[in-house]
């Protein structure tokens, strides 16, 4: 059986890439076939994760063990296999690709195809140029500055807000089963 992925990131536009891989072959194998596709570097820290339809992550596949302490079990990429974690077109997966940023690329299960069977991954489709593996950190912080003053700024706009500006009335929220507010 063979497994067709769709690989996408909202890091970089127009973006795409898919990926046909056997389901018997591991998730590391997996790893390894977009790490080739975009030119990432194999020996980083990453990590799958299982999804269900709201992208919340359920199960961790990660490359490496990391000796936490956890309630949850662990699986490695390179004793995980695909068809053991994923039986459904439409399975919604992430590739989190930088842990300091948590960086990721969402993946979907697209198409499965029985009967057949592939010796080695195969990119099928390559659109756009992938987001950099890793980004320098103070960039990264001069952009999530700028990210949380713009949301400060989009703040400002409700400080001025009072009960009765445009109609404002805390009594017709109560009657639509709202808990009233002391303002």
């Amino acid at each position: 059986m063979i497994f067709n992925f769709r690989i996408v990131s909202d890091g970089a536009a127009n973006f795409k890439r898919e990926i046909k891989i056997d389901a018997q072959a591991t998730f590391l194998d997996l790893k390894n076939a977009i790490c080739d596709s975009v030119g990432y570097d194999k020996t980083m820290m990453d990590s799958f994760f299982i999804c269900d339809d709201n992208w919340e992550k359920r199960k961790e596949i990660t490359y490496e063990d990391m000796d936490i302490d956890s309630d949850q079990e662990a699986w490695l990429m390179d004793d995980a296999v695909l068809e053991d974690f994923i039986d459904d077109e439409g399975q919604k997966l992430l590739f989190v690709f930088d842990y300091m940023t948590d960086r990721a690329m969402f993946m979907e299960m697209k198409e499965i195809e029985p009967g057949k069977t592939l010796k080695d991954p195969v990119c099928t489709l390559a659109l756009g140029q992938a987001p950099p593996q890793t980004v320098d950190m103070a960039d990264f912080d001069r952009q999530m500055d700028a990210k949380a003053a713009k949301a400060a700024t989009d703040l400002d706009d409700f400080d001025d807000f009072t009960p009765d500006d445009e109609g404002f009335d805390p009594d017709e929220l109560a009657a639509e089963g709202y808990d009233e507010i002391d303002i």
